[in-house]
């Protein structure tokens, strides 16, 4: 191993750990190999890398720097050996995906399958984040592709296929607002509602529309969360609004219905498979890829409308 890349692996241990001692135990190598590494760059670059507190080591400004750069050295090189494992035609490697909270059922998972059986040499690392998180964790390069909400302003984004998702209320199948397939926003008034809270992507255009029609509505509930939300619909506690994909596992079994809120003032939300416009991907993130964007269609709105007709 080059003599820098082993100072950056003891470096990287020490920066997270805090610790030279815990970083020696966790990587198997002696505390004075680990220290005289980190002083010899220390004495190189003319600065410290840390702070010598009582309480172990803290990262100064150019130890921050460090480690940003060993994060993407670390990652490029591990591009660099998928390259050149694929020269020699092996099918395996390990993709890291990020996805915003309604993907963590359903179609994500039912992919990873697929891929599973068919690249067995294929790993995959999945990170469930809020939507800005991801759109800024596919720029950094932190993952090999992402899907969030909203990414036409990003230039550090390339959108590769994309689909249009609406707002709508969920119910239980006999709840009265469940006879129709779509209704205006002002048909909750009446009905206790179960809203989104921040960070979810769906909270401004809620907002909107309880501005437009300038009625209270009984805001029964809230949460952060995709699954307590349907969770509280399934428990009767009342109606909620989220988004077309939020509920499609739900709606394939027939335990809620899809109303969409077909007020003129909201438009369709852009859900977008994104890659980091200055990265190639490996080939195994490609073949990952492939496979998800391949049936990203199924995740438009009238797919949802199609399931809920069918178990109707």
């Amino acid at each position: 191993m080059p003599a820098f890349s082993r100072f950056l692996r003891y470096f990287m241990a020490v920066g997270r750990l805090g610790s030279i001692r815990k970083a020696a135990d966790e990587l198997n190598v002696s505390a004075s190999a680990i220290d005289r590494q980190i002083l010899n760059v220390e004495a190189t670059i003319g600065m410290p890398l840390f702070e010598r507190l009582s309480t172990g080591l803290r990262l100064t400004a150019a130890g921050e720097i460090m480690m940003a750069a060993g994060g993407r050295w670390q990652k490029n090189m591990e591009d660099v050996l998928n390259q050149i494992g694929d020269l020699r035609g092996l099918k395996r490697g390990h993709v890291e995906i990020a996805v915003i909270d309604a993907l963590a059922k359903g179609y994500i998972p039912a992919k990873v399958r697929v891929i599973q059986e068919r690249f067995p040499g294929v790993t995959v690392g999945l990170r469930v984040l809020d939507n800005d998180a991801v759109r800024k964790a596919i720029a950094a390069g932190e993952v090999d592709f992402g899907i969030f909400f909203e990414p036409q302003s990003y230039r550090d984004i390339t959108v590769r296929s994309f689909v249009e998702v609406v707002l709508g209320f969920l119910t239980p199948p006999g709840h009265p607002l469940a006879r129709a397939s779509e209704a205006r926003f002002s048909s909750c008034v009446g009905f206790p509602l179960i809203v989104p809270a921040e960070p979810l992507a769906v909270c401004q255009q809620i907002a909107v529309l309880e501005g437009m029609i300038g009625v209270e509505i009984d805001r029964t509930a809230s949460s952060d969360n995709i699954q307590m939300i349907t969770s509280l619909v399934l428990q009767d506690v009342g109606i909620g609004v989220l988004t077309s994909i939020d509920v499609t596992t739900e709606i394939q079994q027939g335990l809620l219905s899809f109303i969409r809120i077909s007020d003129s003032v909201l438009r369709p939300m852009t859900l977008a498979l994104c890659t980091s416009s200055t990265r190639t991907l490996s080939y195994a993130a490609n073949m990952v890829l492939g496979e998800i964007e391949s049936g990203f269609a199924q995740l438009g709105y009238p797919a949802s409308i199609e399931l809920q007709t069918a178990v109707g």
